[in-house]
Order: C-alpha cells, then structure tokens, then sequence
C-alpha cells in the first residue's frame, strides 16, 4: 500500500494556501469597496458608518457643483462658436444694438 502519512502536509499546506487566499481577497474587496459575496452569491454589503456617508454626501455636493460650472462653461462656449462662426457683418450689428441698450 502507499503511505498516506506523506500527503498529511501537502494536504494541510493546500488547505492553508485556500483559507489564506479566501482571507486576502476579503480584505481587499472590503478595502477597495466591492461587495461581498454571501452563502448563496448574493452580494453583501458592509454596513454603512458615518464617514462614509458623510463622504457620499460630499462628493454628492461636489458632482453637483461640477455639473453647475460645465453648464456654465457650455453656453460660454456656445457664444464663442456663435461669435467665431457668425459673419462679421451680423456681429457688428449686434454689438452696434447692444450700445445703444446700455446708453
């Protein structure tokens, strides 16, 4: 027969190898913010704790204003476009209406 005894380690170093890998990319999900995997495959979120509401909140805040300022710079650059594309006669005679709005 074949000794059994010579497999003990390999086996037990196999099964250490798992459970440390299984370990690792835990962590790292949980570190990087993907969700965990439950019994059945279903994902598990981490609980959610103040900080990372409070970040949410304020990227949420900043999207927002980021949002704001690129409307903002799309009608500027509607008006140069107009302005670039425009004939100069059409323009000049804009400008000439809008002296004499403000005078």
């Amino acid at each position: 027969m074949f000794p059994f005894e010579a497999f003990v380690p390999v086996v037990a170093l196999v099964g250490l190898g798992s459970v440390g890998g299984w370990v690792l990319t835990t962590w790292l999900r949980v570190k990087n913010g993907y969700p965990l995997d439950g019994a059945w495959g279903q994902a598990v979120y981490p609980r959610k704790n103040e900080e990372a509401m409070e970040r949410v909140k304020l990227l949420s805040q900043e999207n927002a204003q980021l949002r704001a300022e690129l409307g903002s710079i799309k009608d500027r650059l509607g008006n140069v476009e107009r302005i670039v594309t425009d004939s100069s006669h059409q323009l000049d005679r804009e400008i000439e209406q809008l002296r004499h709005k403000t005078n």
